[in-house]
């Protein structure tokens, strides 16, 4: 089974889609796997790793919504000898749709985001059209939460024999490695009896980065908590100025260079922090889950959905709720250490790429062969 998976870029701080994970999962079941990308990208972390996984990757640097992105994502298509196209965002679904209505083969969508801003009539427009060429045009709509069913459903959506719920999944990172664990926190200035916790959020508005830094600037003195925070952004300079002028701030936070591998980080870490406003199932509380680290996660969206009482604390949008998850874990090590288990058991149970890769199978299959009926998938307990 071939299936070509479009999306518009590949730079890494593109919406995080697990090609990588995908790929290196697909290897054990009956999926092959290519990538097309409608605009090439300068930073090739995830083109190289693609490529030491045998995938063959294709980008075809265009600019957004170029009139010849069809035509050539369709002759890719048919040289690939692909069956099935799936897409990734807004660009990528309307190039896809057409593509595969060209080479006679289905097309499936995943949604990667909850639109729930407030919307004025053009806005409101945009979605309904959007909702009616994906009735048309794809065989599956596949939503990565409940929440984002529900939200999806709420737009106008009504047709659930098109619509499932599959959640993502991500690689198993194994066991770390306990030398190397403690030379990474030594060079993140973090000593002994302290703790370390990580953001790995795009440095972006909507990700609560003033809320986080609001939080740590009210914490208790002599709190042993230090924040590593990964990523880049928009927003560094602005952040990395703030942490400079404050005395408080400077003795719990360290930025990490800019291409530091944040799932390594999550390896070694105690905690991770994840303050955005909004999204479906966030890919970094996946990785920590699969790295058996607890989070403190915004009740937003899907996160509930993998944050649970047993994996970690859900808090709101306030920096003083985010302060006092922080003072209570940072002083628990035992509940730290029952929650961090319990999130790599549940990560293994149902968020391992593997399992994720065959149910993925199963719907490319059931699209294929007429007939068959993917139900919806319950949400996780």
């Amino acid at each position: 089974m071939k299936i070509a998976h479009l999306v518009q870029t590949l730079h890494p701080d593109a919406p995080e889609i697990g090609l990588v994970d995908l790929a290196g999962a697909a290897r054990e079941i009956d999926l092959e796997i290519v990538v097309i990308a409608l605009a090439s990208t300068s930073e090739t972390s995830q083109v190289s790793a693609l490529h030491r996984l045998g995938v063959p990757v294709k980008e075809l640097g265009l600019g957004p919504w170029d009139p010849r992105a069809v035509t050539r994502t369709a002759q890719l298509m048919r040289q690939q000898g692909v069956q099935l196209v799936h897409t990734h965002l807004p660009a990528a679904d309307v190039v896809g749709a057409a593509a595969a209505v060209r080479n006679r083969i289905p097309a499936v969508s995943t949604l990667h985001r909850i639109e729930n801003l407030p919307a004025d009539r053009v806005d409101r427009l945009k979605r309904t059209a959007k909702i009616l060429a994906r009735q048309r045009f794809m065989s599956r709509t596949i939503a990565i939460s409940q929440a984002q069913v529900e939200w999806y459903r709420s737009l106008g959506s009504d047709t659930p024999q098109d619509l499932v719920l599959l959640p993502n999944g991500v690689t198993d990172p194994g066991p770390v490695d306990q030398a190397e664990r403690e030379r990474r926190r030594a060079a993140l200035g973090v000593a002994d009896g302290e703790v370390l916790a990580v953001s790995t959020a795009p440095m972006r508005r909507d990700q609560g980065h003033e809320l986080l830094l609001d939080a740590l600037d009210s914490l208790p003195d002599g709190l042993p908590l230090v924040v590593a925070m990964a990523g880049d952004g928009p927003l560094r300079p602005w952040l990395e100025s703030r942490v400079d002028g404050s005395d408080d701030l400077m003795r719990h936070v360290r930025f990490v260079h800019r291409h530091q591998e944040p799932a390594a980080l999550l390896r070694v870490a105690d905690l991770v922090l994840h303050n955005a406003r909004s999204g479906a199932a966030p890919t970094a509380l996946l990785r920590a889950m699969a790295a058996g680290v607890p989070a403190v996660a915004s009740r937003v969206g899907g996160v509930p959905e993998i944050v649970t009482n047993d994996t970690g604390m859900l808090v709101s949008l306030h920096p003083a709720a985010i302060a006092d998850a922080l003072v209570a874990l940072t002083h628990d090590d035992a509940r730290r250490q029952r929650l961090g288990a319990a999130a790599r058991a549940r990560f293994l149970a149902e968020y391992e790429a593997v399992g994720w890769a065959r149910r993925l199978h199963d719907l490319y299959r059931d699209v294929l062969v007429p007939g068959r009926a993917t139900p919806v998938r319950p949400p996780a307990s």
